[in-house]
């Protein structure tokens, strides 16, 4: 079964973040994920609306979570700490 990366995201600090997102790119596709959403317009229909909300999907829940224990992510998530305040959650897919 696939699995999306689902991150909701508010950006404090641009220039951290950007470092942040170059550095993240690489690890995600690394592990296989391919982004389907990275910001574009949303509709919040409930709970608390953050502007940046991204999806990839990868092979895998055990795949997408090992991107984001990989020393390759956490140095990019080095970055994205104290740059924003984000939620991140790996769904499973019935693909």
């Amino acid at each position: 079964m696939g699995a999306l990366w689902i991150a909701h995201v508010t950006v404090t600090d641009e220039e951290s973040y950007a470092r942040y997102a170059a550095l993240a790119t690489k690890a995600i596709a690394d592990h296989g994920g391919t982004f389907i959403a990275r910001g574009g317009r949303f509709v919040q229909l409930e709970g608390k609306a953050r502007p940046r909300n991204v999806v990839a999907r990868f092979p895998s829940v055990e795949i997408a979570e090992s991107c984001y224990n990989s020393a390759e992510y956490q140095q990019a998530l080095s970055h994205a700490r104290g740059a924003s305040e984000r939620e991140l959650m790996i769904v499973e897919t019935d693909e």
